[in-house]
């Protein structure tokens, strides 16, 4: 009687491996917002670019920072995604407004 043998293997693939860096003492307050402003800051402080994504991941709200002052009072209430880039460095944040 012969049995056939199988072999499988699988192999290991690495999606994404670039190191993922954060801006360093990254804030952002008040948050959920109930003002016009929201403040975001960071260790360097430097220009920020700033992006504002709805639910469904349309931009609503783009704009170049180069205080600790955002001015958020075009968004209707609602959560959206904040994502600030500076010196090629990105972070992404919730941000509810109220």
């Amino acid at each position: 009687m012969a049995l056939p043998i199988f072999s499988f293997g699988q192999e290991l693939v690495s999606v994404n491996t670039e190191q993922v860096q954060e801006l360093k003492g990254f804030k952002m307050y008040p948050n959920p917002a109930y003002g016009d402003e929201v403040y975001v800051t960071t260790a360097s402080n430097g220009t920020k670019e700033i992006k504002i994504y709805d639910v469904f991941g349309e931009v609503v709200l783009t704009d170049r920072i180069t205080t600790n002052t955002l001015n958020i009072s075009r968004l209707v209430p609602g959560v959206y995604v904040l994502q600030v880039t500076e010196k090629e460095k990105t972070m992404t944040r919730k941000l509810v407004v109220k």
